[in-house]
């Protein structure tokens, strides 16, 4: 929730600057009907992926039948997959205890059914890979990938054809077509013996495939984090929520918060271009659902459910190419810390968000504020990010460059913006969202950069007074760390989108500043999450 800045808009009442104070302040899908953990994990994608599918399909399959006369489509049927047309025949989307999958849904297919794209890749197909497993109780069956580059009117095979096995298994085969390309996974043989498929990745034939230039590579996963009490308070930092649940509160006892769960409702396969921000009720609804509109996958950790990285889980973060956590309010286990550790440096993304601070989390701030220890158990999001980065056994000594002040700063808005020429920042700052020129806080923390510690640490917006390129009074950064990248914002406000809980105070800082054009957060945050996800 956006804090009220008291600089410029001294006629907001007292009392809803108390509640503002700087604001803001995990899940099966419906239909699953058997066991939930994942027998293969996905690996982070690379630079040269040009397109990823993993089936993954949110609370419900747009495609529960399969397609044979006479009960089904002679020709099957098209569903929209990360925004691109695939057809199914004598193919569905399940989640069954017995489909093989990465995640929670996969492509089940049996007879001679087949799965096709309806569009082409653009930048051509050096590699693709596929993983591909017996349906649980079935014999093995052979399988085949088959490439078009005329729109589907004639079609090659390419490599040999594939027997399933009991568990995923990953099969690479090289296409090597420049220009437009275009796939079709067909069942060969095993008769009604069926088979699964999930993470089709394909690796552009165009010399990287980086993106860039308003380009965005689809079907990233993103998950964002409600397991540690980002409700609590007056906040709300939440893609959806559909429940309730009891949370602590810094002056004692607790209130009724709203409570995400993993799958956001109604499902994404029903967003479009035109859909509202409110189709979610959550403060973070509109960066999910922009996220969406790309092309990409949304989901939340729910609260109760831990961090994990390598553990196999449905929600293990090897599963996912960016971690989002907005304004943490408990710290992070031990375990959590090494899961987050490791993510990154493997080539995950961490998206980190703080908010204001003080001295010391008792009594009050410098702007009369109660610091955002939202629960009052002592630590706030500076001081848990900040744990994350000097006690995760690991390596203590402020890893990604940077370490968060304990201050609470006001910024109407900051133009003092990077205008260097680092590929990263200029992704960042310039990217497929468009231009974020300038950055406002409504009480938010800042950063001192520590190039020593990591060289990759980059500012990209500071204070109005501060040195721009300095490593003094950063608002945000990025920095890469192992094969992984992280991305830093010292204030919540400007992912606040004024809905959620109509519990909490909440206001509009993701875009409805005054006047018109006043800051360019949707892009700061797009961007950053975008590149993030080696997605452009």
């Amino acid at each position: 929730m956006l804090k009220l800045n008291l600089r410029m808009w001294v006629c907001a009442a007292a009392a809803t600057c108390m509640l503002a104070s700087c604001q803001k302040n995990g899940q099966m899908p419906a239909l699953k009907d058997a066991d939930q953990t994942a027998t293969s994990t996905k690996t982070i994608k690379t630079l040269a992926v040009s397109l990823t599918q993993g089936f993954e399909v949110g609370s419900t399959s747009p495609k529960t039948a399969y397609d044979v006369s006479p009960s089904g489509s002679s020709s099957g049927d098209n569903v929209t997959l990360s925004g691109n047309s695939w057809n199914m025949y004598d193919a569905l989307i399940g989640n069954l205890a017995a489909d093989q999958r990465a995640g929670s849904w996969s492509a089940r297919v049996r007879n001679t059914g087949k799965i096709t794209m309806l569009f082409d890749v653009t930048t051509g197909i050096s590699t693709v890979t596929i993983k591909s497993a017996t349906y649980n109780g079935d014999s093995p069956s052979t399988w085949g990938l088959f490439y078009s580059i005329n729109g589907g009117s004639s079609w090659a095979q390419s490599g040999s054809a594939i027997t399933t096995t009991a568990t995923l298994t990953v099969s690479t085969f090289t296409v090597t077509q420049t220009g437009n390309v275009r796939l079709e996974i067909r069942k060969l043989t095993g008769g009604t013996n069926r088979i699964n498929i999930d993470d089709i990745t394909i690796n552009d034939n165009a010399g990287g495939g980086t993106g860039g230039g308003g380009t965005v590579l689809t079907g990233k996963k993103f998950l964002f984090d409600a397991s540690h009490l980002e409700n609590a308070g007056s906040a709300d930092w939440q893609i959806d929520a559909d429940g309730t649940e009891a949370v602590p509160i810094y002056t004692g006892g607790t209130t009724t918060e709203t409570k995400a769960q993993r799958i956001p409702t109604p499902s994404y396969t029903g967003i479009t271009s035109t859909t509202a921000e409110t189709y979610w009720k959550g403060a973070l609804s509109s960066w999910a659902i922009e996220l969406v509109k790309r092309g990409e996958l949304v989901e939340t950790l729910p609260v109760g459910t831990a961090i994990t990285y390598g553990g196999g889980g449905a929600q293990d973060l090897s599963n996912y190419d960016v971690f989002i956590v907005c304004e943490p309010n408990r710290l992070f286990t031990a375990a959590e810390k090494t899961a987050l550790m490791n993510f990154v440096a493997n080539g995950g993304g961490l998206f980190m968000v703080a908010d204001h601070t003080a001295a010391t989390t008792a009594g009050t701030d410098a702007n009369g504020y109660n610091p955002s220890d939202r629960d009052g158990d002592g630590y706030d999001s500076p001081r848990v990010w900040n744990d994350l980065m000097t006690n995760n056994g690991i390596n203590n000594n402020n890893p990604f460059g940077f370490n968060i002040n304990y201050v609470d700063i006001n910024e109407s808005p900051s133009t003092n913006v990077y205008t260097g020429s680092n590929a990263d920042a200029q992704k960042v700052l310039n990217g497929a969202a468009g231009t974020a020129s300038k950055m406002a806080f409504y009480d938010g923390s800042t950063a001192t950069l520590f190039p020593a510690n990591n060289s990759s640490v980059q500012g990209l917006f500071w204070r109005n007074s501060a040195t721009n390129g300095g490593n003094a009074n950063a608002m945000a950064l990025l920095a890469t760390y192992g094969s992984g990248r992280v991305v830093w914002i010292g204030d919540s406000s400007d992912a606040d989108d004024g809905t959620g809980d109509t519990g909490d105070s909440l206001f509009n800082g993701w875009s409805g500043d005054s006047p018109s054009g006043f800051t360019s957060h949707p892009a700061f945050h797009l961007n950053a999450s975008l590149w993030l996800a080696k997605a452009q």
